[in-house]
């Protein structure tokens, strides 16, 4: 028998790989099984496969034959194993993926291609956007304001979209985006999944999804999208550029880019290089991801897509957004049910907490813009050398182009491989310890130093926040100096104490008083 494809013996496998290993009788017990009974049929049922569920039995003393003590119940994965089923059932016109959508945007649609700095190219191209304020005549107000990974351009209600945005209360009349003096811009990146161009949009070369043949991205691609959006609009220098987190890291590389174009920057929590911390926090909510049977290579729209590692991603990035401090008095050692026996599934409070989190996301943002953006962060670097590398790869890239020459389907420049040989320890390289930046008293590296020269005219505020573990104060500081020692005397760096602020990463999205105090201060 044959069931969309798949031969009995497939079946069979799928179904022993889904069934949790707690419900397996072993040889040496004889658990008692009864029959998973429920309204709506999973894919096995379906296929005329019976999946059994360990009975627990009574705490008594154990009997010749029986187990020595009850069967653990697993609900964690009965929900996960629940929302596959239902996902599964779902109209195969319409597809189990939900849509990735937080309500209506404008779009600009650019038909000129877009070359990225490794090598792929979109042929064209959406940018989802929103406003808020008025652009006044000579167009001089723009605020252009950039969203951290998995954020929308809704930073803001709007009359079309009356949801709350993710800084509602940092944009409007008097506000620290203040309205009534500015244009604010908020776009959704490329590579996003909210509007703008991403792995789940459309290839017009051949009508299917990109998935995982979309490009890989940098921070710098998704900032010349975004100035193609300017462009658009008419808009020669925005008055300001201001990001937060990955936003921070935009906004950095916005003044890199176009110097002339940027009237002044701001970059709160964000860096001018990704380290070594938040790139493996970063790939390893990648790997657990692309572990899922679901993602499939990227190949799963139209099916059941990987809210499994999807959810496992998210309560990995929570981990990394806030503070010890916070959770300390929050959650404390504290259990969900302390009347109950301990579990292996959510069961202290901050484990309660980390699964909220992870159930909230999995089915809201795409698998693979998730890839792609973070990918991108852990790419950044604002060094001269990684520009220059950058620079030489796209001219390179647009020879070939003037040449009549595209770059071959096996060419090593469209993809990312793994290394040759296995990771090993580098001998000779000594760190030094005085400085979580390895730098000691030398300062900023002066390659960084370097690549950061074009915003030697620009005012600058740079924002950090001592509780925060993904993006730590040290790089902020480590970016101010930098600019300063470009020759710039306009520079303002904010770092916010643990007693002003324990809320780690995420204090950007929390703190009106100190975040959007600062910024209202800077931008006048």
């Amino acid at each position: 028998m044959k069931v969309r494809g798949y031969s009995a013996a497939a079946l069979r496998r799928v179904s022993a790989s889904l069934q949790p290993t707690h419900n397996a009788p072993s040889p040496t017990s004889r658990l008692r099984t009864r029959p998973v009974t429920s309204s709506l049929k999973t894919p096995n049922q379906q296929y005329g496969v019976r999946l059994f569920q360990s009975q627990p039995s009574k705490c008594s003393s154990a009997s010749q034959g029986e187990a020595s003590n009850p069967a653990m119940a697993f609900p964690c994965l009965d929900a996960i194993e629940t929302r596959s089923a239902k996902l599964e059932a779902k109209s195969l016109s319409t597809g189990p993926e939900p849509a990735y959508t937080t309500g209506a945007t404008e779009t600009f649609r650019c038909k000129d291609p877009l070359s990225l700095d490794w090598g792929g190219v979109l042929p064209e191209f959406d940018i989802a956007y929103e406003t808020w304020g008025k652009m006044n005549s000579d167009k001089s107000n723009v605020i252009l304001l950039y969203t951290g990974l998995s954020a929308s351009s809704h930073a803001h209600s709007t009359e079309s979209n009356p949801q709350p945005g993710w800084w509602e209360k940092f944009i409007g009349p008097g506000a620290c985006l203040d309205t009534d003096k500015y244009f604010v811009i908020c776009t959704n990146v490329i590579g996003g999944c909210f509007g703008s161009t991403g792995p789940s949009s459309i290839d017009p070369a051949d009508g299917q999804r990109y998935a995982t043949r979309f490009p890989i991205l940098t921070m710098e691609d998704m900032v010349r999208a975004q100035f193609r959006l300017l462009d658009h609009l008419g808009v020669e220098k925005i008055y300001a550029s201001v990001g937060s987190s990955m936003g921070g890291m935009q906004s950095l590389a916005a003044g890199v880019l176009f110097p002339s174009r940027v009237g002044r920057i701001v970059s709160i929590s964000g860096c001018a290089r990704s380290h070594p911390y938040s790139v493996a926090m970063r790939h390893t909510q990648r790997q657990v991801l692309m572990m899922d049977p679901n993602w499939n290579r990227g190949f799963y729209y139209g099916k059941v897509p990987p809210h499994a590692g999807m959810k496992l991603a998210r309560e990995i990035a929570t981990v990394t957004y806030r503070s010890g401090p916070e959770w300390e008095q929050r959650f404390g050692r504290r259990r969900a049910d302390p009347t109950k026996p301990p579990a292996l599934c959510p069961d202290f409070l901050i484990e309660t907490y980390l699964d909220h989190a992870g159930e909230k996301f999995c089915l809201t943002y795409d698998p693979n813009s998730l890839l792609y953006v973070s990918k991108a962060m852990d790419l950044f670097d604002l060094g001269l050398e990684n520009q220059q590398a950058a620079a030489q790869r796209r001219a390179e890239r647009e020879k070939r182009i003037q040449s009549g020459s595209p770059p071959t389907p096996n060419d090593p420049s469209c993809s990312l491989t793994l290394p040759e040989s296995p990771y090993s320890e580098q001998p000779g390289i000594s760190v030094d310890d005085s400085s979580p930046s390895g730098h000691g008293d030398l300062g900023p590296p002066k390659d960084l130093i370097a690549g950061l020269s074009s915003l030697r005219d620009i005012p600058t505020l740079v924002m950090g926040v001592a509780s925060d573990i993904l993006f730590p104060a040290w790089q902020q500081r480590e970016v101010a100096n930098a600019i300063r020692l470009t020759g710039n005397k306009n520079v303002t760096h904010v770092e916010l104490s643990e007693e002003q602020s324990m809320f780690g990463h995420d204090t950007f999205l929390l703190d009106l008083k100190n975040v959007g105090g600062n910024v209202k201060n800077f931008l006048g």
